[in-house]
């Protein structure tokens, strides 16, 4: 499974909106074809990843919900849980 709905965002276009997209994509983020093209292949679970900002630009372009471009769920306590989990942690 793909780390990023890319190819499914770019797959839902029609074919002349999907080569302009194609074209202009790379552009905007200010990298080569062959890195975006590198981007649509990541897999979930690979340690290769999208730069952050370049994800937020993905996000606005494709229209999503901040968050909504990953294929996964990123899953974690909130500092205040870690403290409440770990009361003896003692800062000196």
């Amino acid at each position: 499974m793909k780390k990023y709905k890319i190819d499914q965002y770019l797959y839902s276009l029609n074919v002349t909106d999907y080569k302009k997209a194609s074209k202009l994509i790379p552009e905007i983020l200010g990298i080569a074809y062959n890195t975006f093209h590198n981007y649509r292949r990541i897999e979930v679970g690979e340690s290769k990843d999208i730069p952050y900002e370049k994800v937020i630009r993905l996000e606005k372009l494709f229209g999503f919900e901040l968050g909504e471009l990953t294929n996964q769920d990123v899953e974690g306590k909130t500092l205040k849980e870690l403290f409440n989990d770990h009361p003896d942690l003692i800062m000196e």
